[in-house]
């Protein structure tokens, strides 16, 4: 059993190494066979079979020839009769080191089931995984462990659950690898809660043949519709797993309001053929609405890129759908393990580049809360995936950065304090710009005076994601605090000017009835809301008595003001008159989008409402009109609607959406009615600007089957 199972892992992995890779794979395995001579583990087999279905399981993973040695010897030290010197002897220093790192962890556990013991477990098990494949292998090494615990006390279990559910599943979300986590979710959950477990599979299976037959019928209308376009496609469908249901229920769902347990994955060609998918999807099966989510334009940080929707199937099931490509689905499974390949040029540098990517994942988890979330702390896909840079501090240590990162990026790596002190940087000798693009090999010297602080302009330059978040997290605070002092101030004034007292107008009783009824927090809340002009001075007086006024006297105030305003933070996208820092919202009757004639309304108690000059709704107001314009710097989409009306010889949703995909527009919604003599294609899309709103619709009035096209 024991060779028919390196048998097994040898046919799986012979067509992705060569000869030589397969030789040092088939000693390694012989000298963790030999090391494990005459051991059992407490399911009765032999020690070896361990190592070996920990080996298979990173297989799928298709990681490279010292990972899968790794795996035959990760127990060859602590469970085994080898050695470190005899380990480096054997094969090689790197080798050597993955193992000893990794017996190092396995003798780690949770001393308590305390939150903050599982994020110190977190930190160390990282810090102590210099190379990114010792995490590879630890989480293959606990899936298979986890496979086997049955043989283990039941008090073992729920420990060993435990700890995989707020130690290890939340790196193997962080490293991307959905095909480990979602199956150790399960597990842990079998264990941890057998009852729950049970009840959940019993109720799965009593149903099991209908959602089958349910999945089948779905799976066989989209593939009707996708071969009748050309679409080459495979198409997967699944009943979702015990563990997404579980916590379904888990947040007071009951059984019966659980319907979107169904789920398909179309898998296309090319990125274009997955937006043509969604559109003739949609265009047949009602979409849930708020359920699109494009991964694809705007990837997660661990890499996932698809297309998510939900739609209402003919019975009226809900399907959960994703649409992604092959490469897309290779990531989304197998995350940043699929990206360490031996199939590629150049392996040293991409091995050096993914080794340091651990350093990334130490940042994160240090400056991150993770007691509010598993997630990622915001990053970008360059953060990721780009080549990097390596430059040196002046002792000679090594520090990783994305391209064109700056002296900040760096001073913000070694440290947070470093980055909001920073007044100088030298580079290589010489005195650069705090802009100054590092390159790969500079060594960087950062000055710093205690009394320093970060300088907004920074954010018009720095790179990683991680320096701008710790620049704007200072400013939202300080931000915070002057808002708050000047809403307070504010308000003072106002009850002054109006000769009533405090206590008069908000005594605790009436306050904690305003803060009831605009839900907000507290009282600093509550003035944080008028520092921002959210909320009036007098709106929120007038709350508290029968007395109305017309005009947020607030606002008018600011208007007129004839002090230069600070126009260097563009906060909004919008100006009214200099300012740009007052409560702004686009109008939805009209939806205007950079580059369309406006004007703004002041609204009462929720600042300025921003409508296209020509808005019918707008054109009959005389007063609280004040003038706007746009923010030329500012870089935002907006949502606006589109009608097209087209023959209705047949559909044509994925010609309409191909349109948009060529002209950089997003489409984020979509129905139809089909009438006598047309078909209307109601879109909701996002653009950058007018001139990209009129080049998309100049290209659909092109098609010979447009009969128009416009904006609602």
């Amino acid at each position: 059993m024991i060779d028919q199972n390196f048998k097994n892992l040898y046919e799986k992995i012979k067509e992705n190494f060569n000869e030589n890779d397969l030789q040092e794979i088939e000693n390694a395995f012989n000298f963790a066979k030999k090391a494990h001579e005459g051991k059992r583990r407490l399911t009765h087999e032999d020690y070896i079979m361990h190592p070996l279905n920990v080996a298979l399981i990173l297989s799928d993973l298709n990681v490279d020839k010292t990972t899968l040695i790794g795996a035959l010897l990760h127990e060859t030290i602590n469970n085994g009769t080898a050695t470190y010197e005899e380990l480096k002897e054997n094969f090689n220093e790197e080798i050597a080191d993955i193992v000893k790192t990794i017996s190092t962890i396995n003798k780690l556990e949770l001393p308590d089931s305390k939150e903050a013991s599982a994020i110190y477990l977190r930190k160390v098990l990282v810090g102590l995984s210099e190379d990114v494949r010792v995490l590879f292998i630890k989480l293959a090494d606990r899936l298979h462990n986890m496979r086997t615990i049955w043989a283990v006390r039941p008090e073992k279990q729920k420990r060993k659950a435990n700890e995989t559910m707020t130690v290890l599943i939340p790196i193997a979300h962080r490293l991307g690898i959905y095909s480990i986590k979602s199956e150790l979710e399960d597990l842990c959950l079998r264990y941890s809660k057998p009852d729950v477990y049970e009840d959940i599979l019993e109720k799965l299976n009593a149903s099991v043949e209908e959602l089958n037959e349910t999945l089948i019928e779905m799976q066989d209308s989209i593939s009707e519709m996708l071969i009748k376009d050309n679409i080459k496609f495979k198409i997967k469908s699944r009943v979702k797993s015990v563990y997404s249901i579980y916590k379904k229920l888990e947040k007071g769902k009951k059984w019966s309001e659980i319907y979107d347990i169904l789920a398909l994955r179309v898998i296309t060609e090319k990125i274009s053929d997955c937006y043509l998918t969604i559109g003739w999807i949609h265009s047949k099966f009602r979409p849930i609405p708020k359920r699109f989510k494009d991964y694809i334009a705007m990837p997660k940080e661990n890499m996932y890129q698809s297309l998510h929707t939900g739609i209402y199937g003919p019975d009226g099931s809900v399907f959960e759908v994703q649409v992604r490509t092959h490469e897309m689905d290779e990531i989304a499974e197998k995350g940043i393990a699929s990206h360490w390949s031996y199939k590629e040029k150049g392996t040293k540098k991409i091995q050096s580049m993914m080794e340091q990517k651990l350093e990334i994942y130490r940042t994160m988890i240090e400056n991150f809360n993770e007691n509010e979330s598993e997630e990622f702390a915001t990053s970008v896909q360059a953060d990721i995936l780009e080549e990097p840079i390596y430059v040196f501090t002046p002792n000679g240590d090594v520090i990783e950065l994305p391209k064109e990162s700056t002296p900040i990026d760096f001073a913000y790596r070694i440290h947070s304090r470093i980055g909001d002190t920073t007044v100088g940087a030298i580079v290589n000798d010489e005195i650069v710009p705090l802009s100054y693009k590092l390159q790969d090999g500079d060594s960087v010297k950062i000055n710093t005076n205690k009394n320093a602080n970060p300088n907004r302009e920074w954010l018009d330059f720095v790179k990683t994601t991680a320096a701008k978040n710790k620049i704007k997290a200072y400013y939202s605070k300080q931000d915070k605090e002057k808002y708050i002092e000047t809403g307070k101030n504010i308000l003072e004034k106002e009850l002054r000017k109006q000769k009533r007292t405090f206590n008069e107008i908000l005594n605790e009783e009436k306050i904690n009835k305003i803060l009831k009824d605009l839900k907000l927090n507290d009282v600093e809340d509550l003035y944080l809301n008028i520092g921002t002009l959210r909320y009036t001075a007098n709106y929120i007086i007038n709350l508290t008595t029968e007395e109305k006024q017309d005009l947020p006297e607030a606002l008018t105030l600011k208007l007129n003001n004839k002090a230069k305003p600070t126009t260097t933070n563009n906060k909004n996208d919008i100006f009214v008159g200099e300012y740009n820092d007052i409560l702004i919202n686009l109008a939805n009757c009209c939806k205007p989008v950079k580059g369309d004639e406006i004007v703004g309304y002041i609204t009462k108690g929720e600042g300025i409402t921003v409508h296209k000059a020509t808005c019918q709704n707008i054109l009959t107001k005389t007063d609280r009109i004040v003038t706007v314009s746009w923010n030329e710097a500012s870089d935002y989409d907006y949502l606006t609607d589109v009608t097209i009306e087209t023959l209705n010889d047949k559909n044509y949703v994925s010609e309409l959406i191909n349109q948009a995909s060529l002209r950089n527009v997003s489409v984020t919604n979509l129905s139809t009615k089909e009438m006598t003599d047309k078909t209307l294609y109601n879109f909701t899309i996002k653009v950058k600007n007018k001139e990209n709103l009129n080049n998309f619709l100049d290209s659909l009035n092109s098609l010979p089957f447009i009969i128009k096209g416009g904006k609602r």
